[in-house]
């Protein structure tokens, strides 16, 4: 799994895997040694993250204490908190108990994300500290679903559904949010998904509109822009996108923690069954955008996106926007 991420083991001339690194001081005993199984370091030769592998057998949590002791030791010799994987092969946890809860994930990250991570640590701000532009956000309520998502964001919330009737500018706001979020420097790549590669063609259209200045690629026409800052694409492209590899060093296109941020939109239609299997992969902030959440027991839009029946994080339904002047009301013929 390590190498299929692009790390690389001793042998290779530039590794930057250690296994059974020595550590000293355990859990504070002066002279007492460890052995972490896996230290993974960046390019500046400064540790990214402790891994402690359990036997499949064993629950991977059972290693979260030893893998925090471990990475004290690395970071009393080196100076940098790392971050901490513990995992038995088949399930994986993440943590940076600096800034947030401990969380599963799919597999150990890319040594590419992990220094964008640490990194983001001392570089990135409170995205609600940003000012929202409102040539592409104006209206009251768009401003307001993207503080909601800020504010969730600050509660370590890291799914967001925002219910807005169709007609209310949507995308408009999803764009402006990721215009904040890039701002504070709490994302450096976007997925916006899209069901149709109609709606994933206008979607990318409206956001080379309104952020001209990030790179933009419609993967379901171009796949050779993968690395731009917000990709735009239909379920079944990026599913297969996760099982394409780069072809000089053969690691993954999309590693676990590539994206940071994934703005789903229509999303009571297509997060459920087989396509689920892309937000289990992605380890990334979800922004989910719809008009018409569904609330079935085997469909529960709330649910996915972890809140209660009826509470999402936003709403501005079609009768608040046509007493607001912002929709005509319908009639039907």
């Amino acid at each position: 799994d390590l190498k299929l991420m692009g790390w690389k083991f001793k042998g290779a001339a530039d590794y930057n895997v250690a296994e059974e690194y020595e550590v000293n001081d355990m859990n504070g005993v002066l002279g007492q040694k460890g052995f972490v199984d896996y230290l993974l370091f960046g390019d500046n030769g400064l540790p990214l993250a402790v891994i402690e592998a359990k036997k499949t057998a064993y629950d991977p949590r059972k290693g979260k204490k030893q893998a925090q002791l471990y990475a004290d030791c690395v970071q009393r010799k080196f100076g940098r908190r790392p971050f901490i994987f513990y995992t038995n092969g088949f399930e994986t946890y993440f943590w940076d108990d600096t800034a947030m809860p401990e969380r599963a994930v799919s597999s150990v990250f890319s040594k590419q994300d992990l220094e964008k991570l640490i990194n983001r640590r001392t570089a990135a701000v409170d995205p609600g500290t940003i000012e929202i532009n409102q040539e592409i956000s104006g209206r009251g309520y768009q401003m307001e679903a993207i503080r909601a998502v800020c504010d969730g964001l600050r509660q370590k919330s890291r799914r967001h559904l925002l219910v807005m009737a169709t007609g209310t500018g949507k995308t408009r706001t999803a764009a402006s949010l990721t215009d904040v979020m890039s701002k504070a420097g709490q994302v450096t790549n976007i997925l916006f998904l899209a069901d149709r590669r109609a709606l994933v063609k206008q979607a990318r259209d409206a956001f080379k509109d309104h952020l001209p200045q990030m790179s933009l690629c419609n993967l379901c026409e171009n796949k050779q822009d993968y690395n731009a800052s917000i990709v735009c694409s239909t379920y079944p492209t990026i599913l297969g996108a996760i099982d394409d590899t780069k072809s000089k060093d053969g690691s993954l296109l999309y590693p676990p923690a590539h994206f940071d941020m994934i703005i789903i939109d229509e999303a009571h239609r297509s997060i459920f069954k087989k396509y689920k299997v892309i937000f289990d992969y992605f380890d990334a902030v979800l922004v989910g955008l719809t008009a018409t959440p569904k609330t079935e027991v085997d469909k529960n839009t709330y649910e996915f996106f972890e809140s209660e029946d009826n509470v999402p994080t936003f709403a501005y339904e079609y009768d608040t926007a046509v007493a607001e002047g912002f929709l005509v009301p319908y009639s039907n013929y």
